[in-house]
């Protein structure tokens, strides 16, 4: 990682400029720099949960004003004209998807992200951020957030669930903030009981040690929605099938590097579970959580650095240092 001066991507009636104040770390970053899901597009500047003042835009900008708090997440434009973005699904768009990093706009220009003093981006991916949130706090829900609250709403996740949460980390702790929030019964989820009491202080009902076949099967039949964000390659359908209620959903949102099993379609179909991802959210998604958050006094764990120290924190959070929530802050 070295520091260098990179170009803005050009204006235009829709553009917004904003003065960085907070980017959070997200695994996305590393997988990008560390070449893990393929080679990128050097030099690329990552970062996509952004947070900052608002100092210019265009002549078409009607959500957001000069001297508004703003925020961007991973996704900062689509085409806005196929079936998927007219149907309020923005975040899939197969068209023109620009990612905040390591990608194009329309005009050619590079994508760059928020490990940096300034950001331009197409105002429809940005938003203003409540008032009774902090753009410390706020950054986080860009990516993080918006990557656990938007399958839980869209699951219709309530006081009737009981969720189980595979994987107390980054994305972990932001599911089980949400759960609890929408009045669901949370049980956090471990390859062992090292995390159990992170996991309890977090909001957690209760623990259960996923590598411990006695205590997964006091849960068989419990469970209406498992959110996984994150397990080992060992993992088995046959050992998380069995804990759902008949039109249960197991809801994917980590991407691991290695790929989900095999599963028997007569598994499947006995158990009439579900089993679907889930990317990132759409505008209305962001706005929907940014506003349930803001409700609900939704705080994750963070730990900041300073942005010049931007190479410090990636080696602490190689080194699984955080709890939960590393960010940069200029």
């Amino acid at each position: 990682m070295v520091w260098e001066e990179l170009k803005l991507r050009a204006e235009d009636d829709y553009s917004v400029d904003m003065d960085i104040t907070h980017c959070g770390i997200c695994g996305s970053d590393i997988h990008t720099m560390d070449a893990n899901w393929g080679q990128p597009n050097y030099p690329v500047c990552v970062g996509h949960e952004i947070a900052g003042m608002c100092t210019r835009v265009g002549k078409k900008v009607t959500n957001v004003r000069v001297g508004d708090r703003i925020g961007v997440g991973a996704q900062s434009g689509s085409c806005h004209t196929c079936k998927t973005c007219t149907s309020g699904n923005e975040n899939l768009c197969r068209q023109k998807r620009t990612g905040t990093y390591n990608s194009f706009w329309p005009n050619g220009d590079k994508s760059y992200g928020g490990y940096a003093d300034k950001w331009r981006g197409d105002c429809r991916f940005v938003f203003r951020i409540p008032e009774n949130l902090s753009n410390e706090v706020a950054c986080t829900f860009f990516c993080a957030g918006i990557t656990t609250y938007a399958p839980l709403k869209r699951h219709q996740v309530g006081p009737d669930s009981i969720v189980g949460v595979m994987g107390i980390g980054g994305l972990g702790h932001y599911g089980i903030l949400w759960a609890k929030a929408m009045g669901a019964k949370v049980v956090g989820m471990s390859h062992s009981d090292k995390k159990r009491e992170l996991a309890l202080e977090l909001g957690c009902d209760e623990y259960v040690v996923t590598s411990d076949a006695a205590n997964l099967a006091e849960y068989k039949n419990e469970f209406s929605h498992i959110l996984c964000t994150g397990t080992s390659s060992d993992f088995k359908w046959e050992t998380y099938v069995p804990l759902f209620r008949p039109n249960g959903v197991f809801i994917n949102v980590g991407l691991p590097e290695w790929k989900f099993p095999e599963i028997s379609p007569m598994l499947l179909a006995m158990s009439q579970v579900s089993i679907c991802g889930s990317n990132i959210g759409s505008p209305a998604e962001i706005e929907d959580m940014l506003k349930f958050a803001a409700r609900h006094n939704i705080k994750p764990w963070l730990q900041k650095y300073p942005m010049k120290e931007a190479p410090k924190a990636i080696e602490d959070f190689k080194a699984g240092k955080p709890r939960f929530r590393f960010v940069l802050e200029n």
